[in-house]
């Protein structure tokens, strides 16, 4: 794998492979992770995914959000393509979408154990109103616990104008 040894490379197997089956509901299993080459320095990984979907658990009618996942690792770091395919999973499974950023958050903190991470969902309206759940956290006991609290009591002090969706 591009010269990397086997301790470099953690759990990681889907990268690289091909013929991948997407799951077709929702599933933390195909998570995976890697050691973070860094783990003495804090420093922010984010992802964007503008194609989020699943489904309204009453309705069964699809949900569309940009989901923003941004985090401080500790000793392992998520793969990005056993992401992609995790939040695939979502596109079959009926959850509120508060429910899905705090699901997606806790499967995250159960898989890596970050120092701090946050997750933001931008669903697209439905019926005349967009939702923008936001959640996250902060480590016990260290200094990302008091960064969580005060990104949480100031997460959305610049809201973006809703004429851009």
């Amino acid at each position: 794998m591009n010269g990397r040894n086997e301790n470099e490379k953690g759990s990681i197997s889907l990268l690289g492979m091909s013929g991948i089956k997407y799951p077709q509901d929702y599933d933390p299993t195909v998570l995976e992770t890697f050691p973070n080459k860094h783990p003495e320095r804090d420093y922010f990984v984010k992802f964007n995914c503008p194609e989020f979907t699943s489904l309204c658990p009453i309705t069964g009618q699809p949900d569309f959000a940009a989901i923003y996942i941004s985090y401080v690792p500790d000793v392992k770091m998520v793969e990005s393509k056993s992401l992609k395919l995790y939040l695939f999973s979502f596109r079959n499974h009926g959850d509120f979408h508060e429910d899905c950023v705090n699901i997606i958050m806790n499967d995250l903190i159960a898989l890596m154990e970050p120092k701090y991470i946050e997750v933001w969902g931008k669903f697209l309206p439905r019926g005349g109103i967009s939702i923008d759940p936001y959640c996250n956290y902060g480590r016990q006991g260290t200094r990302w616990e008091q960064v969580a609290w005060d990104r949480l009591t100031h997460h959305d002090l610049y809201p973006e104008a809703v004429d851009n969706r």
